[in-house]
């Protein structure tokens, strides 16, 4: 029922719900409290609103966005809140005194303090804003100010108002003791330290402390392009969530022989994005992007089919690539948009012959076979669990944007699949791993998904208590302490370089976007050191819990290819997992959700071919188990899928790096040519990069280095 609740509310924990409980009920305690009057019970109520909103805010709960769309937003409550005050006064008998008339003046003297407040901060902030967002960028000729401090600007508006509660308690610390001296020195109190604060905040108005004006940033941006001279783009646009679309692409971007540059174009991804050394530049205004000097690319690579994307695509100066964010039987592996572009990059022959069956307009002759480089962590399978209780890795898709059964195993086949896992015959422990999307678009994925969710975490607990394991967990006991001491250590030093727990990497500072885009300079050492924590962080992660143990895996670590590495086999959906999965070589199933029956699945959906075939009821796990455990004579798919492998992700030689590296330089050659081709029959020129694409990227000196055509 408190599950079900939390849902409903949208709130992200049961100490969130009760707190907007005592939120939507202080409120009335407090009316009631006045017009009683009953001091003790209203200063109660007023101390369990304050607490309660404090903790909100805290947890950046949805809840809170939500009351300022009903009318009920932070300011209000806070004045809610000050008005019964002042009825307090009147129903004690006080609204003759003094210390009435003070109070109200008091408090609207504190209302009129919100105004030049909220202005100065919006001010600041607006005036920090930069047109472009920047990392591994030499910005130092644009001279950018340090960033105020943090304390000053985060939370602004609920730190202002809660200086009221000086004046509050001066106020009912008066009419208990009768002493109207509490109640001025509170109000005075509340008002210095508001003119404090809003002349904390007036030296960052000044012209030293602002960014340089949107025309100097961005031509020091082109400066710094031109010396820079790249030649490959990855280009990205996308939500929040879909920063996983961009980060599979940023190993493989470090790794050509050229000079690659990422272009982002949402603020928001910026946080999101992983570690790398490879410059990038997010600009968020198309007209800003069209006018960027990106004459040396010959190369610009697509990780998703969106919009925005028509604003590279428009410079023909520049050959484009869809590259895609997976390789699977879903649509929009298929997607006639892909036409706009002169290449699309297949990981294997399955991907060519995907799009000649669905006849959507890419022709043969322009998909180009590469490999998937980021597949090289995936351990291959030995042929044996890796443990004495086998691990399988339960990793559906989410529900797309339609209703389609065929999108998702988790709405018709999920409980079916985890519950026969967990009361196989034979110990099998479970890793449960969603796609980022689940239950963003259907409240039915999201409810389910929190139902398997509970089903593994209370049948780890009845696991953890099982005499079964005893004995294994007591020897394991210290290898598993030093392991969660590893983990803190690991975590502790990931702190220290500025990134997030848990290995990702990702920077989190006290400064704002231009201060990190002015400070984000590339940095080898931390880089290489980042991904040596990273992969300490995941082997002791393993090792902090026993191999029988149940888990569920969400967020980005660990990640989706440890995953794989740990468990000894597979269930999923029709998504890039699966064709990603098979590079491991391990048994795998996949739900037909949409009941299309085994053979006309197959027939559909090229990566199954070598799958366990699982209906809605997941009866047919038990050739999975057997295929996983039963050795060489139960696993009548291996060779099948030693087959797709290659049919899906290529041929091992040459590694699928040097496939990538290889179809860049003949596609910038291509760009080349054709734009030489036409400074011939145009006479307009053109700028051309240097002739050899081993030539080191120049110095970042902002002279212009390109030559023309």
């Amino acid at each position: 029922m408190i599950s079900t609740a939390i849902r409903l509310a949208r709130v992200g924990s049961g100490s969130e719900l009760a707190a907007a409980a005592v939120l939507g009920l202080g409120y009335p305690c407090i009316m009631l409290a006045a017009l009683i009057p009953n001091l003790w019970f209203f200063a109660a109520a007023v101390a369990a609103t304050y607490l309660a909103d404090q903790h909100l805010h805290q947890r950046g709960s949805y809840l809170v966005n939500r009351l300022g769309k009903v009318r009920a937003g932070l300011s209000i409550r806070f004045l809610v809140r000050q008005l019964l005050l002042i009825l307090l006064l009147a129903r004690m008998e006080l609204a003759e005194q003094t210390i009435f008339y003070v109070t109200i003046a008091g408090l609207l003297l504190f209302y009129a303090l919100q105004a030049p407040h909220g202005a100065l901060v919006t001010l600041i902030r607006l005036r920090r804003r930069m047109p472009v967002v920047t990392r591994n960028i030499d910005l130092s000729m644009l001279r950018i100010p340090a960033a105020p401090p943090r304390r000053l600007l985060n939370r602004s508006a609920e730190k202002m108002l809660h200086l009221d509660v000086f004046a509050v308690l001066g106020v009912l610390a008066a009419v208990e003791s009768g002493q109207s001296a509490f109640g001025y020195a509170g109000l005075a109190l509340t008002l210095v330290l508001a003119i404090a604060y809003v002349a904390a905040l007036l030296p960052f108005t000044r012209r030293g402390r602002r960014v340089p004006p949107v025309n100097t940033v961005l031509e020091g941006i082109d400066g710094w392009l031109r010396g820079y001279r790249p030649t490959t783009v990855l280009y990205f646009s996308g939500s929040r969530e879909s920063a996983y679309q961009v980060n599979m692409w940023l190993d493989t971007m470090k790794q050509l022989d050229d000079r690659p540059l990422i272009i982002l174009r949402e603020r928001h991804i910026v946080p999101q994005l992983g570690p790398t050394s490879v410059p990038v530049i997010c600009v968020p205004s198309a007209t800003h992007l069209m006018n960027m000097d990106l004459s040396t690319v010959r190369v610009a690579l697509y990780a998703a089919n969106v919009g925005k994307n028509i604003h590279m695509l428009r410079i023909p100066t520049m050959k484009h690539v869809f590259i895609g964010h997976g390789d699977s039987d879903k649509v929009a592996s298929i997607n006639p948009y892909s036409k706009v572009y002169d290449e699309v990059w297949s990981a294997g022959r399955a991907g060519r012959d995907r799009y000649a069956l669905a006849d959507v307009g890419v022709r043969d002759e322009d998909i180009v076979e590469v490999g998937r480089p980021q597949l090289a962590p995936i351990q291959t399978w030995s042929g044996t669990p890796k443990n004495p209780v086998p691990t399988v890795l339960y990793a559906p898709t989410w529900e797309g944007w339609d209703d389609n059964p065929g999108n998702t195993s988790l709405l018709l086949a999920g409980e079916n699949i985890v519950r026969r896992l967990l009361e196989a015959p034979e110990p099998v422990r479970v890793l449960y791993k969603p796609h980022p999307f689940t239950g963003t678009r259907s409240p039915q994925a999201k409810a389910v998904h929190e139902r398997i969710t509970a089903m593994v975490e209370k049948a780890a607990a009845e696991r953890a208590t099982d005499p079964r394991w005893a004995e294994e967990s007591s020897a394991l006991r210290a290898g598993q302490s030093a392991a969660r001491a590893e983990l803190a250590r690991i975590e502790a030093r990931l702190g220290e370089l500025g990134a997030g727990g848990n290995g990702n990497g990702k920077v989190k500072t006290g400064k704002d976007e231009a201060e990190t885009s002015r400070d984000a300079l590339p940095d080898l050492a931390r880089e290489a050191e980042l991904a040596t924590l990273r992969d300490e962080w995941n082997a002791a992660y393993w090792r902090s819990f026993g191999w029988w143990e149940h888990r569920v895996v969400t967020g980005a670590e660990p990640r989706l290819y440890d995953c794989f590495n740990e468990s000894d086999g597979m269930v999923s959906d029709i998504s890039s997992v699966v064709s990603d999965f098979i590079a491991s070589g391990k048994p795998y199933a996949v739900t037909d959700s949409a009941e299309l029956g085994a053979e006309e699945f197959k027939k559909q959906n090229t990566a199954v071919r070598a799958a366990v075939i699982l209906s809605n009821d997941a009866q047919q796990l038990g050739e999975l188990l057997a295929a996983i455990t039963g050795g060489e004579s139960a696993d009548t798919l291996a060779e099948d899928r030693r087959e797709l492998k290659e049919y899906l992700l290529g041929p091992d030689e040459p590694a699928s790096i040097v496939q990538f590296n290889d179809a860049v330089r003949a596609l910038a050659a291509k760009s080349e040519a054709r734009n030489l081709g036409v400074a011939q029959r145009t006479g307009v020129e053109v700028a051309v990069t240097a002739a050899d694409p081993s030539d080191s990227a120049p110095e970042a000196t902002g002279l212009d280095t390109t030559v023309a055509g």
